[in-house]
């Protein structure tokens, strides 16, 4: 699987609508706003795309709609995956399949949210999500997602010693980063005291554990490798791309008992796969962009996606590893704790942005690879990531 995929598409262009809590206009509004940007971004027009596809939970707006209100009368290829922040990254892969495949030449993969002023997730007076396991959690109170991360969250700290400084160095470093990012909901800077200073949300998460509720959209636009070198920005190319992984954090087990283990994430399973389909491995990663709907989320995937051990996600991050000019820079924009959450996509977008070279104060020198990751297995059984490299 790894050679006809590896290299032969890439993302040829980005956009993005302003972050905000009320944008005032529609979902509908937002996704085509970011298409045209990204479109913009790549010199092409609404008339180049033959293909389209998003991800939804709650609030959403389907290709059949999107795709007529830009003027593309004719989508040869579609995609609209059910699933949260999990398939975030799956569906950017699917669109590299399809342009390898030869079914599509030109796809825009977007997301776009009224996740603040309209559907906020996890949110009261409506039912929970369309996901079949969310039946089990709602007898007992467990409705949104802070609840259900903040027992994974305590398993791993019993588990292990992480502790509250853990997890509030990754919410500190990353605000540091979004200082540097025009885009950012959350800009000034914070400090451990802070942090620890902030009110709780659901134990042991605070207030700056947690992602911000945000509206907006982010798009990236799919071309083959060889036709994204004629066009207006540096290519990247998607060299790996995987999705799966087996099982969800609070069901599944599966062979080897994985699920099981509260502690690991889909992620372990799924990075053998990413790193063999591109050939690479931790070691040649320069930036990762790793799901953090809560600071937990950066602390597990740090272990699963193998840059340090079991247990040790949280030293690894207090020991400064993370941050600027760090051994492993992480969310360079912030993240979705201070850039704003576009449920998993601008993550992908920053990381075309690093290794473009084109992030301003908060660019990583020389970066040439990058890791996007998208949420390491909650409401579905399994994650998505994609491993990203600057084209010569």
């Amino acid at each position: 699987m790894g050679a006809p995929l590896r290299d032969a598409a890439a993302v040829a262009g980005v956009g993005y609508t302003p972050f905000s809590k009320d944008s005032g206009v529609s979902t509908t509004t937002l996704a085509c706003e970011a298409i045209l940007a990204a479109l913009d971004d790549a010199g092409l027009a609404p008339e180049d795309v033959d293909g389209i596809a998003t991800h939804r939970v709650g609030d959403s707006s389907p290709p059949w709609v999107v795709a007529p209100a830009l003027g593309i009368e004719d989508q040869g290829w579609y995609l609209d995956q059910f699933g949260g922040g999990s398939v975030s990254h799956a569906v950017l892969g699917q669109a590299a399949m399809a342009i390898a495949a030869g079914v599509a030449e030109t796809v825009v993969c977007y997301r776009a949210i009224n996740a603040r002023s309209e559907f906020r997730m996890g949110g009261q007076g409506r039912p929970p999500a369309g996901a079949f396991d969310l039946q089990y959690q709602a007898p007992y109170g467990l409705l949104a997602p802070v609840q259900h991360y903040a027992l994974l969250a305590r398993a791993h700290m019993l588990a292990y010693g992480t502790s509250h400084e853990h997890l509030g160095a990754v919410a500190v470093g990353q605000r540091e980063k979004a200082a540097g990012n025009p885009r950012a909901l959350k800009r000034d800077p914070i400090t451990m005291e802070d942090y620890l200073a902030s009110r709780w949300i659901a134990e042991p998460f605070r207030l700056l554990d947690c992602c911000l509720e945000t509206d907006g959209a982010c798009a990236l636009v799919l071309t083959s490798a060889e036709r994204a070198r004629d066009l207006r920005r540096p290519p990247v190319n998607i060299t790996g791309a995987a999705w799966g992984g087996g099982h969800s954090s609070y069901s599944g087990a599966g062979a080897g008992g994985i699920g099981a283990d509260t502690t690991t994430s889909a992620a372990a399973r799924l990075a053998p796969r990413l790193y063999a389909m591109a050939g690479l491995g931790p070691a040649d990663v320069d930036v990762a962009e790793l799901y953090d709907c809560f600071t937990w989320t950066v602390l597990v995937q740090l272990e699963d996606y193998g840059f340090c051990a079991k247990g040790e996600g949280g030293p690894y991050a207090a020991s400064g590893a993370l941050r600027t000019g760090g051994e492993l820079p992480v969310n360079t924009h912030g993240g979705f704790l201070s850039e704003g959450y576009v449920h998993g996509i601008n993550h992908a977008a920053e990381a075309v942005q690093q290794l473009r070279g084109e992030a301003g104060g908060r660019q990583v020198p020389g970066a040439e690879v990058a890791l996007s990751t998208a949420q390491p297995g909650y409401v579905l059984a399994g994650t998505s990531a994609l491993l990203l490299t600057a084209a010569r």
